[in-house]
């Protein structure tokens, strides 16, 4: 009788709902009091919300998304230049956490805590010993700042686990991943993300470069997924002149246009600047990309980049969870859209556009990429012609190179082969490099990976169950052997140190490099 009753109270509200304003609003509020009340199983209110905004959002474009509380901060946090923890890099390999390095100045370095220490506890959770996704072990180091964790490691040469009690500190999020001289004119910085911090730490990696001799930069921005408008913004103002408009955002639904200007004055208005991209390269990495372009202030070395250019704004909700809503489009200075085409509600469709770049041919060839030539525009000093129409095409297109990649190779990278091969290396060795090679330059002329060193790999790959495959090892071995150096120096010195090995490895890098190296060639691109 009581569900009767609110059924009819219920039906004359729909009844009068129609003269209202917010007809479609108290709707979809109805409906979902009729499911929760009505259905014939108990319903979770909280996913039956989620889900119907969810349901709306993908009506959409590809970029306007929910995310949960979890979500949310998973999302954020990267981009925030910061986090309350412990301080340290790790690595968990089986059921053990390697700590690779310590934050400079953070808690654990403070204590004592060492690289190639094992952390066994941390507070009442075991860490070692229990298969852990990397999420879980952040989620029991992780804490607000001030709180107090006890952490016992095991040591090498130590026989009994050290105790550390650890107060929680923030730890900056650092989103420039290497920074080092290719020669001795030539800098070389890589930005994996645009982070709150991002700007203040490309100028500081500038004048770092520029006290070593820096004339030219190449800069990095493969694989590099975007994050905010304004770090992007920043970092192009250091190669433009003041009052150079850097992106512009419109909205075609009310007619809001707003320009992005540079309005400090930059350090690096001089010298050769050659950017690095690839079809990963997305949203605040095709502002700065489309910038320098426009301006032909630099070379654009690399392939098509994604074609991201919607602009999300966040709505939060007061349990934690968030909804991006996409809010107006970017353009280039020139006026180029940097979005790529796609259809309303078809997200599936959008996120297969990697493999139909794939199987038209578009990564191994420049030709197989064709532009609308209504599209057509020019850059603004050397009026060369760039296209609109989605992502930014590069001055100099390098195919995709697999003639040394093999599926041995792969199998030893998808079962994380190289990575535990070198972590436990450094383990044992450690104290060993530092002494032989004091420094980075040292260990990159003077330590060999020779075939006796990879029969090493081999045979870990093979307890791995990674079958070995002879024609495979002769066709990757130099891939294999660069990579396993790469990484032993990551983990002995830091991650410039695996870039600086690893970089000759990508055609990308090679040509941005042959292009740098030659002011006829530079020059003859701008013109």
């Amino acid at each position: 009788m009581k569900k009767v009753v609110l059924f009819f109270v219920m039906c004359l509200s729909v009844a009068g709902l129609y003269a209202d304003d917010d007809m479609q609003v108290r709707k979809l509020m109805m409906a979902e009091k009729i499911i929760e009340n009505f259905y014939v199983d108990t319903i979770n209110s909280e996913k039956l919300v989620e889900e119907g905004i969810k349901a709306m959002l993908k009506t959409l474009d590809p970029h306007s998304l929910y995310s949960d509380k979890a979500e949310t901060k998973e999302l954020t946090t990267p981009l925030q230049g910061n986090f309350s923890g412990i301080g340290i890099q790790f690595q968990m390999l089986n059921d053990t956490l390697y700590v690779i390095q310590t934050i400079a100045g953070g808690p654990c370095e403070k204590v004592g805590v060492r690289a190639g220490d094992k952390i066994i506890t941390a507070g009442d959770s075991i860490i070692s010993g229990v298969k852990r996704p990397n999420s879980s072990v952040m989620g029991i180091l992780r804490g607000p700042k001030g709180t107090t964790v006890d952490i016992s490691v095991l040591r090498r040469g130590e026989r009994e686990p050290i105790v550390f009690r650890i107060t929680r500190d923030d730890i900056p999020l650092y989103s420039i991943d290497a920074t080092y001289m290719v020669n001795k004119t030539t800098g070389y910085i890589r930005i994996t993300r645009f982070a709150e911090e991002t700007g203040n730490e490309f100028r500081k990696a500038l004048l770092e470069l520029k006290k070593k001799g820096m004339k030219d930069l190449i800069l990095d921005l493969e694989d590099n997924g975007g994050g905010y408008l304004g770090s992007a913004v920043q970092v192009a103002s250091e190669f433009l002149d003041y009052g150079d408009i850097v992106v512009s955002t419109k909205d075609t639904r009310n007619g809001a246009n707003t320009d992005f200007p540079v309005e400090t004055k930059g350090i690096f208005r001089e010298g050769k600047v050659v950017v690095m991209v690839n079809q990963y390269s997305a949203s605040a990495s095709e502002i700065l990309s489309g910038a320098l372009q426009d301006h032909d202030r630099g070379v654009i070395v690399g392939r098509r980049t994604f074609g991201k250019g919607l602009v999300q704004r966040p709505f939060p909700f007061p349990d934690g969870s968030m909804i991006r809503l996409t809010v107006s489009r970017y353009y280039t200075p020139s006026g180029r859209l940097i979005q790529k085409p796609y259809t309303m509600g078809e997200g599936d469709e959008y996120r297969e556009d990697m493999l139909h770049r794939y199987e038209s041919g578009e990564f191994s060839s420049a030709d197989s990429i064709h532009f609308d030539e209504s599209l057509k525009t020019s850059t603004l000093k050397k009026s060369r012609t760039v296209y609109g129409g989605g992502g930014i095409m590069p001055d100099c297109f390098v195919p995709v190179d697999t003639t040394s990649y093999s599926t041995y190779y792969r199998n030893l990278v998808a079962k994380g082969v190289l990575n535990k091969f070198a972590v436990t290396y450094v383990d044992e060795n450690r104290e060993a490099l530092k002494k032989r090679y004091k420094d980075v330059d040292g260990f990159v002329s003077g330590f060999v990976v020779d075939d006796e060193f990879l029969r090493s790999v081999v045979e870990l790959g093979q307890q791995e169950g990674v079958e070995y495959v002879d024609e495979d090892y002769v066709k990757s071995r130099d891939v294999i052997a660069t990579i396993v150096k790469g990484l032993i120096a990551r983990d002995v010195y830091d991650t410039s140190a695996y870039f600086r090995i690893a970089n000759p490895l990508d055609p990308i890098f090679l040509k941005a490099l042959e292009i740098i190296s030659d002011g006829a060639s530079y020059d003859a691109i701008l013109q």
